[in-house]
């Protein structure tokens, strides 16, 4: 079994159906979607429907929730609050109950899925650090545990201590755990313009970070057209 593990697609269109495309080619077997499949980019309808297509297990990242909810959003980055406002006003009824629908946390076979944390996966927070990771070791009972939210492919390890560090293909072994953020499809923060995505195969042990190119500026250009803020559109072009 080999599951393309998707995160922070975030209403980027063009570059879901590449990150897809390219894990067809790949031949994997199954699809695991990390959350934020809405936010900050102009489709977040047909993402939604594409993600409800595929039927893959997913789980709720914070974008998803505030877009489904009315909570206010005082405190939000104004920048996050205006586009949380756009989508809210882009979703039917049914998507926002899809939405709202969504586990915070989630086993797939013998790994868990998460978008922020273990430790108190609501509060949305983020995982830079050792530190931070080791929170969510304390609460992880499979030896491999996937998330997503700060838009960042980084690797932690634990066994006597912590390990982190980038990667591009890891070998699971026994005696450890591992928490994986595989980057973000629609909106990468790296530096790296291209949509990331992670492929684990089950069989093997491995997992290996993908990057896939798109046409960005066919996004910049439904951001420009929806009246989105311009920031959204130029920061796909550097990865930031």
């Amino acid at each position: 079994m080999k599951y393309a593990i998707l995160a922070d697609i975030h209403s980027n269109l063009e570059a879901l159906r590449a990150v897809l495309e390219d894990a067809r080619t790949k031949k994997v077997s199954g699809y695991v979607c990390l959350g934020d499949i809405v936010g900050y980019n102009a489709n977040p309808v047909e993402c939604l429907e594409v993600i409800q297509e595929l039927g893959c297990p997913t789980v709720r990242g914070n974008h998803d929730h505030y877009c489904s909810h009315n909570d206010n959003l005082n405190g939000f980055h104004p920048l996050a609050a205006d586009v949380v406002d756009w989508t809210r006003r882009q979703l039917s009824e049914e998507q926002r109950d899809y939405l709202r629908g969504l586990k915070y946390v989630d086993r797939v076979e013998t790994f868990t899925i998460v978008h922020s944390t273990l430790d108190t996966p609501e509060m949305w927070g983020y995982v830079f650090d050792k530190l931070e990771a080791e929170a969510s070791f304390a609460y992880q009972a499979t030896s491999l545990c996937f998330f997503g939210h700060t838009h960042v492919p980084l690797a932690f390890e634990k066994a006597e201590v912590v390990r982190a560090g980038l990667y591009a293909k890891i070998r699971i072994s026994l005696g450890k755990k591992y928490f994986i953020n595989v980057g973000s499809v629609g909106q990468p923060r790296d530096g790296d313009p291209r949509a990331a995505y992670a492929i684990y195969d089950l069989l093997n042990n491995e997992i290996e970070l993908h990057r896939v190119s798109y046409d960005y500026r066919v996004t910049q250009k439904k951001i420009i057209d929806s009246g989105l803020p311009a920031r959204l559109a130029a920061r796909l072009a550097v990865g930031r």
